[in-house]
């Protein structure tokens, strides 16, 4: 039995994932850091056991009606742990953010201001106090009615919505109607009113093409279809929609990215005319503080913004230096170029965990375990200093912080170390090693010793010569001011520099259409799926070849079973309770949704006739349940299998499940996942590759897998380009492009091209000196 004031969390018995009954002791009060290579069961031990525990037992004390939902949703496989504080957990979220949301949002730096502006603020003579709510572009209260909050209003005209005029409108004319019935349907509508849908567009009067494209009013006739010989058409109520209408209302409601991205081709987006783009009411716009309206501050990056915070007035200056106090830890992550209205989804998932993190510093909160996913993804080495400076200040404030993370300056910093391993899956889920960082170094077995204690450079390579250069820009776009960047063709760029540089910013404006891209092929960190349903079988093209096979053997032709039969996602021979999925979803209260096993086929997604079929003494379920490495095995002597299968060993992901589904990987996971389903493709001439940090996520040993697989494409002839914070990778590049020298306004030019041993010696690049530490 332990004392309560035992200063450990003492973990008994840890069965998570891979973790095979793993006992570990780590300190409390301490930087504790979670290595190990991609897959060994670090997350499993940090988040889904010590962080899944916490979350329980303060679950356990909220309410019996949520106890009895969430023992439901399973308790984490583990024996006992004790010592246990609460705990806040960090996590690299990758959902989709909506428009509304800002980093005023996510910060709640938005409310603050807004109050200041309510209580505080300068009103014109004879206007009342308005409430804060009025100060916000997502209240009613407060949205500009003509843009509803949003700041852009979209229109379109005649050239966008008919680009070809000689056509007629039975040709086709109106490119922004619907294609197949409803197209027809439109058309049909048109010759019932009267119009000539047979005459080429311009030769149209003038106020006919205006009414049908640009009319607000909706008709409903009739309408006879001309009948078919072959089929019976019966007359029916037709109602008009004009091409305008049926775009806006596509772009507003659609659910569907394809249809929204076809109507945007349509539309043109501009400041909104009644609010300038500042998005709210006059009212609220008439207020100041300092000579300044709400809009003209929540525009300003944080650092200048806190510069002219100060207020006249008891009730002013305790809002001003609560404000202040709000920005200081966002300014001293490095995200002081951000302004408040910079909207979520051009922020990148770094910036946004580090935005939570500065939320967190300002909560006063002490004795808890703060458990944090790879805070330095998408860090510059020059930010990652801050970051270090700032987990060590939420230790001195009294709390645990415990961090699963690659990054090897991290790992230098922590008090203690929790090395697991030493493989990935089912080759790993021991833990190694948990004490002081130093004496990590006699533990053979570990991957993460091999690279933490050998500082030495790698070996020079020599750099290609490149066989032509693709040319973008000039660019102005974000904080990119009329940049023009050279990348050589047949050859390995890095393009680096602090967060908020501009790195993402240029590269998207690689696209097909630039003079020598011809075959592009973007390998981002999105999610492949959203669901449980999207996994990694299904999304590589695998499921459809292990169908095949399973649709092919003696059972089931006996039984009549096809392809179809073993399909997850169709009626026959799913389960019917979860339809396929696996799991059913819960839903909480007051909480988000989660998910709990199907309690009829326990997550097998198959009914019980369809598992009865077997390959080598498999069902299709068994085979959703092994991993990459055992299925390889498992199909070596079926072509289209091992080909898939291979790809994914080679970019170093044997350790998952074929069946995982996509909301459980992380979105270094689904970056590799992609690039593999984009490797088995076989080569289709030139391609040029660009991935958004393709380390991110990785330890030091599955880099140097992945890079092996990347300057294999360069060899074959196709040109690579990574936007990368990793020095290593940076050093052997072929050429390197450093943005910055700062971020935000402070950025946004190149500071310097060229070989990686030019860059390492510009003066003014933030990157140069880290460069030059790994150089050979």
């Amino acid at each position: 039995m332990h004392s309560p004031h035992d200063p450990y969390v003492r973990v008994r018995g840890a069965r998570e994932h891979n973790l095979r009954n793993v006992d570990v002791d780590i300190p409390r009060d301490v930087l504790a850091v979670f290595t190990g290579v991609s897959g060994s069961g670090k997350s499993s031990l940090a988040f889904g056991t010590v962080y899944a525990e916490a979350q329980r037992r303060y679950f356990e004390s909220v309410a019996p009606y949520a106890r009895r939902l969430i023992h439901q949703v399973g308790a984490p496989k583990v024996g006992e742990i004790t010592g246990l504080p609460p705990a806040v957990s960090l996590q690299q979220r990758r959902a989709a953010p909506t428009s509304r949301s800002s980093v005023g949002t996510v910060t709640n730096l938005s409310n603050s201001l807004r109050m200041l502006f309510s209580r505080a603020g300068t009103y014109p003579p004879g206007a009342g106090r308005l409430d804060s709510d009025a100060f916000s572009p997502n209240t009613a209260a407060g949205a500009c009615p003509a843009c509803h909050g949003l700041g852009r209003v979209h229109e379109t005209t005649e050239e966008l919505l008919v680009p070809d005029p000689s056509l007629s409108v039975r040709e086709g004319a109106v490119a922004a109607w619907p294609g197949a019935w409803q197209g027809k349907n439109l058309r049909d509508i048109l010759d019932t009113l009267g119009y000539d849908v047979d005459r080429p567009w311009r030769e149209l009067p003038a106020e006919q093409r205006a009414w049908i494209l640009f009319t607000d009013e909706q008709p409903v006739v009739t309408v006879h279809p001309v009948r078919d010989a072959d089929r019976i058409q019966r007359p029916y109520q037709g109602t008009y929609m004009s091409a305008r209408r049926y775009v806006l209302k596509t772009f507003a409601d659609t659910k569907s990215p394809t249809l929204r991205a076809k109507a945007e081709r349509f539309l043109t987006s501009a400041p909104c005319p009644v609010c300038g783009g500042s998005r709210l009411r006059p009212e609220a716009l008439a207020v100041t503080f300092g000579g300044r309206t709400i809009a003209e501050l929540a525009a300003l990056p944080l650092t200048d913004l806190a510069g002219l915070l100060d207020g006249d007035g008891e009730t002013a200056r305790v809002l001003t230096a609560d404000l202040k106090s709000r920005i200081a830890p966002v300014v001293e992550l490095g995200l002081g170029y951000l302004s408040l209205d910079r909207a979520t989804p051009t922020l990148s998932a770094g910036e946004l965990q580090r935005l939570r993190l500065a939320t967190q510093l300002r909560s006063g909160l002490f004795g808890v375990v703060y458990v944090l996913d790879e805070p330095s993804a998408g860090l510059h080495p020059a930010d990652t200093e801050a970051l270090l400076t700032v987990l060590e200040r939420l230790k001195a404030a009294g709390n645990s912080v415990f961090v699963v993370e690659h990054h090897l300056e991290v790992v230098r910093g922590a008090d203690w170390l929790v090395d697991v391993g030493p493989g990935a899956g089912e080759h790993g889920g021991r833990v190694l090693y948990s004490g002081p960082p130093a004496e990590l170094a006699s533990v053979e077995e570990s991957a993460t010793a091999a690279f933490l204690f050998d500082e030495s450079p790698g070996p020079a390579r020599e750099v290609r010569e490149p066989r032509g250069w693709l040319t973008v820009g000039p660019v102005t776009r974000h904080n990119l001011r009329a940049v023009t960047a050279a990348f050589p063709l047949g050859a390995f760029t890095a393009v680096t520099g602090v967060s908020g540089s501009g790195k993402s910013t240029l590269i998207g404006e690689l696209t097909e259409d630039v003079a020598g891209v011809g075959r592009l092929v973007r390998v981002d960190q999105r999610p492949i799926g959203r669901t449980p349903r999207s996994n990694l079988a299904t999304y590589t093209g695998l499921f459809d070849v292990v169908r095949k096979v399973f649709a092919g053997t003696e059972e089931a032709r006996a039984l009549g079973y096809g392809v179809g039969r073993f399909s997850f996602n169709v009626a026959g021979g799913r389960c019917e309770t979860c339809q396929g999925e696996g799991f059913v979803s819960v839903e909480l209260l007051f909480l988000p949704s989660t998910y709990t096993p199907c309690p009829d086929c326990g997550g097998a997604r198959y009914n019980p006739e369809t598992l009865r079929v077997t390959y080598r003494g498999r069902s299709i379920a068994d085979v959703l349940d092994l991993t990459v490495e055992a299925a390889a095995e498992f199909f070596a002597d079926t072509p289209g299998a091992a080909r898939s299968l291979g790809t994914l060993l080679d970019v170093g992901l044997g350790y998952l499940r074929l069946g995982q589904p996509a909301t459980e990987l992380s979105g270094g996971e689904a970056q590799r996942i992609k690039l593999a389903s984009e490797l088995q493709r076989g080569r289709r001439g030139h391609t040029l590759y660009l991935l958004d940090e393709p380390t991110t996520g990785l330890h030091p040993a599955d880099v140097e897998v992945l890079m092996e697989r990347l300057h294999g494409l360069v060899d074959a002839g196709h040109t690579v380009v990574v936007v990368e914070h990793d020095m290593t990778v940076v050093a052997g590049a072929d050429w390197v492009i450093d943005l910055g020298p700062g971020g935000g306004d402070r950025g946004g030019r190149i500071v310097a091209a060229g070989p990686p041993p030019r860059v390492a010696r510009t003066r003014d690049s933030a990157t140069a000196p880290y460069l030059a530490r790994v150089m050979p």
